[in-house]
């Protein structure tokens, strides 16, 4: 999708239950497919009790989600010029859950919500059904390029 855009990635592990499956390079891999332009981003997988203070704190949502982005580069008075800036949290206890219900693996569902988040992170949003069908063909053609399966198949 991306051509080898200049990314300063932090994988940080607080809830180290996927730190020897879920690497750094994978993340970088996934990470790199999604970006369209240069980037610093943290990762951060969590457990289901920062994930919910999270949700809650900053979106008055009381429960843990599966990812949270917080994009720093929106907003009037930002520079054009200035490589994506965001954090995007992933909640280890929640994809665990759904990659199970969906009969996914931990790895594919991972990978999506990465690619799901590194697209939030550059502005794509899923809003309304126009903007959704925008970001989930860019989710689809990118994950394919990774080789994994579509994640909105039935």
């Amino acid at each position: 999708m991306s051509e080898k855009n200049k990314l300063s990635l932090s994988v940080q592990y607080p809830d180290a239950r996927l730190q020897d499956t879920i690497t750094r390079p994978k993340v970088r891999r996934w990470v790199q497919a999604a970006l369209f332009a240069p980037a610093e981003l943290t990762i951060r997988f969590v457990d289901a009790e920062e994930g919910r203070t999270l949700n809650r704190d900053y979106r008055g949502k009381d429960y843990a989600t599966n990812v949270l982005t917080f994009a720093y580069n929106e907003g009037e008075d930002i520079d054009p010029d200035a490589p994506t800036q965001a954090d995007i949290i992933l909640c280890t206890d929640v994809l665990e859950r759904e990659a199970a219900e969906q009969n996914k693996t931990v790895e594919q569902h991972t990978a999506h919500l990465i690619v799901h988040g590194v697209l939030h992170a550059q502005g794509y949003d899923h809003e309304d059904d126009e903007e959704a069908n925008e970001m989930e063909g860019l989710e689809r053609e990118i994950l394919g390029t990774l080789g994994v399966a579509d994640p909105y198949a039935d």
